[in-house]
């Protein structure tokens, strides 16, 4: 059986790709497309409190998310994948 990528994972590694700082709440559902709604929101509440990642509100029903700088539990969750160099930048492949 192949590797399974935990909720924290799949979400970390969306923001770490996504094309603006501040990935919009609709586009991280996008590319967590096999998470519930109810998954991605629980895991959002937990990294934010822990200081992980941050939330904003722009307007009435729109919502962002980030990554906060610099982030540990991104580092060990993408390093443990390969994916992160020490410096942060994002390797894909």
């Amino acid at each position: 059986m192949g590797y399974q990528a935990t909720t924290t994972e799949l979400i970390l590694d969306a923001l770490a790709v996504a094309e603006e700082s501040d990935c919009p709440f609709e586009e991280l559902m996008s590319a967590c497309s096999g998470l519930t709604c109810n998954q991605i929101v629980v895991e959002l509440d937990r990294l934010s409190r822990e200081g992980h990642i941050g939330l904003s509100h722009d307007k009435p029903g729109i919502y962002r998310v980030r990554l906060s700088k610099p982030s540990s539990a991104v580092s060990t969750v993408m390093g443990r994948r390969g994916f992160v160099e020490s410096d942060g930048r994002v390797l894909h492949g």
